[in-house]
């Protein structure tokens, strides 16, 4: 299971391919439409580079067919054809989307494959669930379960004290959409930007509020067996009211390519961010009402001689990690496999899972993925 079609050369494409061939063990195939991206793409004797038009089924099936196992990280809206280009090829498949329609389409196209479906596999949803369920396990009732994500610029400077520090079509889509939450039992939908929460992790507040996507197969794993499900953003204070002011007493919400074009030209990009995880979860452990916290900083780092950010590295890694693991057993097929299926211990031992371990966050120490 060596040969690996890796479908978009933007930022974390880039750096899942540069993770898979430095170990040595994957001859990628990175696909991209546009030439220029791939012509920046770092050369290797295990990576190969081919312009693709995702469009094109027939040649798309064509092209990820040759392959052990399609690893999409194209757009959310490209997911549901790169996931049946990867059925019909009998390639197993993994993809980084939080976007819920897309990942019911990969569910559905899951159901009658011959092959491994592992969608999700970024941060959030991604390792995020796999803690949560480790967590979770530490319970005979669960009762409340929070878990909140960050992807932070470490120096803001402007009112929304945000910088881009991923795709801006991705932000655009948490903030808009519907968010699934499980409240006093019921699992049901809510606006995003709202149930805004005040938190405080080592001295620094934060604010937190409602965003689409991050808890991914959770609501319906855990519905019937948890009170309270949530999933919410990390900002600093003062992001909320001015994107809810925006969104909504301006209806940017209902112009989306407005939105995305202000995004893309008016917040600068940063390559100093912290990805910040912190996970809540209450429930009963012999007969008492006990409270579980985990968090976690984790800061961008170099590798093969390049800088990468926090949240390229964080959502790269867990993709990887997820390959390694269905490569070596690990993970089992065919059909859907969901996060909070894959085993934690697992995942921290495999040599790229390892970033999100307790001691090695820091910054400034290289990333080594050899066995």
């Amino acid at each position: 299971m060596n040969r690996v079609a890796v479908v978009g050369a933007g930022q974390i494409g880039d750096l899942i391919a540069a993770l898979l061939v430095e170990s040595g063990d994957y001859d990628v195939t990175l696909f991209d439409s546009n030439e220029c991206q791939l012509a920046r793409i770092r050369a290797h004797p295990r990576l190969s580079k081919s312009r693709l038009d995702v469009a094109d089924a027939i040649t798309l099936q064509d092209a990820v067919g040759q392959h052990d196992v399609v690893v999409n990280s194209a757009p959310y809206y490209l997911t549901e054809s790169i996931a049946r280009a990867a059925a019909d090829g009998c390639a197993h498949y993994i993809d980084l989307t939080e976007d819920v329609a897309s990942t019911r389409a990969v569910g559905t196209l899951a159901a009658n494959g011959r092959t491994t479906f592992v969608p999700q596999c970024g941060l959030a949803p991604g390792i995020v669930s796999i803690l949560a369920a480790d967590i979770a396990h530490e319970f005979d009732e669960l009762d409340t379960v929070k878990l909140k994500v960050g992807a932070l610029p470490r120096y803001p400077s402007n009112a929304l004290s945000y910088n881009l520090t991923w795709s801006p079509a991705g932000v655009v889509n948490e903030y808009c959409n519907p968010c699934t939450v499980i409240l006093d039992g019921q699992c049901m939908q809510v606006p995003p930007l709202e149930q805004r929460e005040v938190l405080f992790i080592d001295g620094v507040q934060y604010e937190s509020f409602n965003t689409s996507g991050g808890l991914g197969s959770l609501a319906s794993t855990w519905d019937g067996r948890v009170r309270n499900l949530s999933y919410q953003s990390i900002r600093y204070p003062g992001h909320a009211a001015i994107m809810r002011a925006l969104l909504r007493d301006l209806g940017l919400s209902n112009r989306r390519e407005l939105l995305l074009d202000i995004f893309a030209h008016s917040l600068p990009v940063t390559s100093q961010d912290v990805v910040i995880i912190f996970i809540e979860i209450a429930g009963r452990r012999n007969g008492r009402l006990e409270q579980v916290t985990y968090t976690n900083r984790i800061y961008g780092r170099k590798f093969a001689g390049r800088n990468y950010t926090a949240i390229q590295l964080c959502t790269a890694s867990s993709a990887c990690a997820v390959l390694d693991l269905l490569a070596d057993g690990c993970i089992r097929g065919p059909g859907l496999v969901r996060q909070e299926d894959i085993r934690l211990a697992d995942f921290l031992a495999n040599r790229f899972g390892r970033i999100f371990a307790s001691d090695c966050g820091s910054a400034g120490q290289p990333i080594r993925v050899m066995r």
